[in-house]
C-alpha cells in the first residue's frame, strides 16, 4: 500500500502540474490567503500530489500558520508512512523556535533510514531543500555504512562544499571518482571551482596532499591523473610531465595525454618544458604521425626561440628529418613548415617557393594541395606579388567551396588587397566572411573590416589608414622595427584621425614581441587615457592587466585592471578571463 502511495505521489505530480497556474502565480505575488485556496481546492481533487502538499505547507508558513501546517502535516503521517513527512513537522516545529519537537522529527526521519535504507532519498532530499546540511549529510552516510551498494559520494561532496569543508568535499568528489572513473572529468569541473593557480593556496595543499596519501595507500594510475591535473592548473607542467610520465610507464598504449600536455605548455608560452615534452614523443612514439607531429611541433618552437645565428643549424634539422622521412604526402605539414621558415625566417623566398612547386607534384589530395598553395600565397604576399598570391587563393577557393580552408583563402584574399590598398574589395571580401563556419575567421574578418570602415571616409586619400596597412604588412614579414617605425609616423603625423588607438595597440603587441615592456605600458595606458570610449579600451586594459601579472610582476596592478573589466566592462569578450584572473590574484579559494 505505502509503495502504491508513492508511486501516487509521483506520478499525479505530472498530470495535475498543468492546474496549478492560478495558484502559483498567487503564490508568487506574495497573495498567499488565495495561493492556499487554490492549492487546497487541487489537493481535494489529488491528495497524493506531493507538489500540491508541499506548497499547501510553505503557505501556511508563509502566512505563519504553524499550527494549521503542524496539523496537516500529521494528518499526512497517519495516512502514509512516507518519512520524509517527518522532516516536514520537523521544520515546521523549527519555524515555531521549538527546536526540542524539531530535533526529534529529525532523529525519527533518519531513523526510518535504519529500517529501510530506500528510505534515504526522499529524506535526504527534504533536509537539503530546507537547508539542513548537517542532517543531509548524516543521512546519507548512515544509508552508505547500511547500504554499501550506495554511493553518495557525490552529494556529499556538493554539501560539503556547501558547509566549506573543503578537506571532506575533496575525499568525497576523490571517492566518487575512484568509484565511476568515467565521472573524472565533471569530477574535475566541481574541484576546479575550489582549486587556485597558486601552488601554495591553502585548497591546492589540502587537495595534493590527499591525493598523495592514496598514492601511498593504494597505488593507482587515477592518482596520478589528478595529481597532473593539479599541477597543470597550476602550470607547473614538468611536475605535470612526471606524472604522465608515470602514467605512460604502466600504461604505454597511447602518448595522447602526453602530447595534449606539450600542446597546454606550448600554448602557456612554457617553451623550454613544452620542447623537453615533444623531445620525449620523438624518442618515444612508434608510430610515423606521432613522431611526424611531434617533430613538427619541435621545429616550430625551435624556430620561435632561435636568433639568425642557429637558422643554418634549423635547417640542417629540417634536411636531416627529410632525410629520414622523405618527402611524401606524409611529411607535407613538416614541407610546409620548412618553406615557410625559408621564406619568413631565412628571406630565401625563392628556395622556399621552388620547393614547395616541388611539393605540389606529390600525389595530393585537393585539400592536401590547397594547404601547399596558402602557404605560397603567403610566400608571395611576403613579396608584395599580390596579384600572384590572389591566384592561389582563388584557386583554393574555386576548387573547396564552403570548405574552412576555402574561407581562409577569402580572408587571405582580403587582407592581400588590403595590403595593397584596395580597401574596396578586401571590404566585399569580408562581409561575406562574418558568416563564416570557423568563429576565429569570423572575428578576424569583423575586426579588419571595422578598421577599413571606421577609417576610410575620414581622410578622402586615405594616408593614415594606406600607412598603417603597410605597418601591418611589414610585420607580416617579421620586419618588425620597420612596422613600428612606420607606427610611429603615424601617431606622430595623424594625431587627430581615428586610426591613432589601432597604431598605438598594434605597436604595444610589437613592442611585447621585442620584450620592450616599458614601450608596450605605455602604448596601452595611452589608449586607456585617451579613448576610454573606444573599442579598444577592453583590449588595452585587458593586455596591460597580463603584462603587469606576467611581465613586471605588479599583480596588484593587474588587479585593479581586471577588476575595472569586470565592473565597466560586462559585454567584454576578456569578462571571463578577467573575472577568473582577478580572484586568482585576490587569493580566493572559489572560483
Amino acid at each position: 500500500m505505502k509503495i502504491l502511495y508513492i508511486l501516487c505521489l509521483l506520478i499525479s505530480t505530472q498530470v495535475f502540474s498543468q492546474d496549478d497556474s492560478f495558484a502559483k502565480e498567487y503564490f508568487k505575488n506574495g497573495d498567499y490567503e488565495k495561493a492556499l485556496f487554490e492549492y487546497k481546492k487541487l489537493y481535494a481533487q489529488s491528495s497524493s500530489n506531493i507538489n500540491y502538499i508541499t506548497q499547501i505547507i510553505t503557505t501556511y508558513q508563509q502566512l505563519e500558520q504553524y499550527a494549521e501546517a503542524e496539523t496537516f502535516i500529521t494528518e499526512l503521517i497517519q495516512r502514509v508512512d512516507y518519512p520524509s513527512f517527518l522532516v516536514e513537522l520537523g521544520y515546521n516545529y523549527q519555524l515555531k523556535k521549538d527546536m526540542a519537537q524539531a530535533n526529534l522529527s529529525y532523529r525519527k526521519a533518519l531513523a526510518s533510514i535504519d529500517e529501510n535504507p530506500n528510505n534515504v532519498f526522499a529524506v535526504a532530499r527534504s533536509f537539503q531543500n530546507h537547508t539542513l546540511l548537517n542532517e543531509a549529510i548524516i543521512a546519507y552516510e548512515k544509508a552508505m555504512v547500511l547500504k554499501p551498494d550506495y554511493n553518495f559520494n557525490l552529494q556529499l561532496a556538493q554539501l560539503y562544499g556547501e558547509q566549506g569543508n573543503i578537506e571532506k568535499m575533496f575525499i568525497s568528489y576523490i571517492d566518487f571518482a575512484e568509484a565511476n572513473p568515467l565521472s573524472l572529468g565533471n569530477i574535475k569541473r566541481a574541484i576546479n571551482d575550489f582549486i587556485s593557480e597558486k601552488s601554495e593556496n591553502e585548497n591546492n595543499v589540502i587537495f595534493r596532499k590527499i591525493i598523495l596519501k592514496k598514492l601511498q595507500q593504494k597505488p593507482n594510475l587515477l592518482w596520478n591523473e589528478l595529481l597532473s591535473w593539479l599541477f597543470i592548473q597550476q602550470k607547473d607542467f614538468k611536475k605535470a610531465f612526471a606524472q604522465e610520465k608515470a602514467i605512460f610507464n604502466r600504461q604505454p598504449e597511447s602518448l595522447l595525454r602526453i602530447e595534449e600536455l606539450a600542446a597546454i605548455a606550448s600554448n602557456e608560452n612554457e617553451l623550454d618544458i613544452a620542447k623537453e615534452i615533444y623531445t620525449f614523443i620523438t624518442e618515444t612514439a612508434q608510430d610515423a604521425n606521432t613522431l611526424l607531429e611531434a617533430h613538427y611541433n619541435l621545429m616550430q618552437l625551435e624556430t620561435k626561440q632561435s636568433s639568425k645565428e642557429n637558422y643554418q643549424a634549423i635547417d640542417a634539422t629540417y634536411q636531416e628529418l627529410f632525410k629520414k622521412f622523405g618527402t611524401f604526402s606524409q611529411t607535407l605539414k613538416l614541407q610546409i613548415a620548412y618553406a615557410h621558415f625559408l621564406a619568413f625566417y631565412k628571406n630565401d623566398t625563392k628556395k622556399a617557393t621552388s620547393f614547395l612547386e616541388k611539393t605540389l607534384g606529390l600525389p595530393l589530395s585537393e585539400l592536401q594541395q590547397a594547404e601547399v598553395k596558402l602557404e605560397l600565397g603567403d610566400i608571395l604576399v611576403l613579396q608584395e606579388k599580390f596579384n600572384d598570391a590572389l591566384i592561389y587563393y582563388t584557386q583554393i577557393q574555386r576548387n573547396l567551396k564552403n570548405s574552412t580552408i576555402s574561407q581562409e583563402a577569402r580572408y587571405k584574399v582580403a587582407k592581400a588587397s588590403y595590403y595593397k590598398g584596395d580597401f574596396k574589395w578586401a571590404e566585399s571580401q569580408l562581409k561575406i566572411l562574418k558568416a563564416s563556419t570557423s568563429q576565429l575567421i569570423a572575428n578576424d574578418a569583423l575586426d579588419l573590416k571595422l578598421l577599413i570602415t571606421d577609417n576610410k571616409y575620414e581622410d578622402s586619400l586615405q594616408t593614415a589608414l594606406k600607412l598603417y596597412a603597410k605597418a601591418d604588412l611589414l610585420s607580416f614579414q617579421n620586419r618588425n622595427d620597420e612596422s613600428i617605425a612606420l607606427l610611429s609616423k603615424i601617431l606622430n603625423e595623424h594625431k587627430t584621425e581615428p586610426i591613432i588607438p589601432q597604431a598605438l595597440f598594434k605597436q604595444a603587441q610589437l613592442y611585447e614581441d621585442k620584450i620592450q615592456f616599458d614601450k608596450a605600458e605605455a602604448n596601452y595606458e595611452a589608449i586607456i587615457a585617451n579613448y576610454r570610449d573606444g573599442i579598444l579600451v577592453d583590449d588595452a586594459y585587458f593586455k596591460l592587466a597580463e603584462l603587469y601579472e606576467n611581465k613586471l610582476n605588479q599583480p596588484e596592478k593587474a588587479k585593479a585592471l581586471y577588476e575595472k573589466i569586470i565592473f565597466d566592462h560586462a559585454d567584454s569578450i576578456y569578462f571571463v578571463d578577467a573575472r577568473k584572473k582577478y580572484r586568482a590574484l585576490r587569493g580566493d579559494a572559489i572560483n
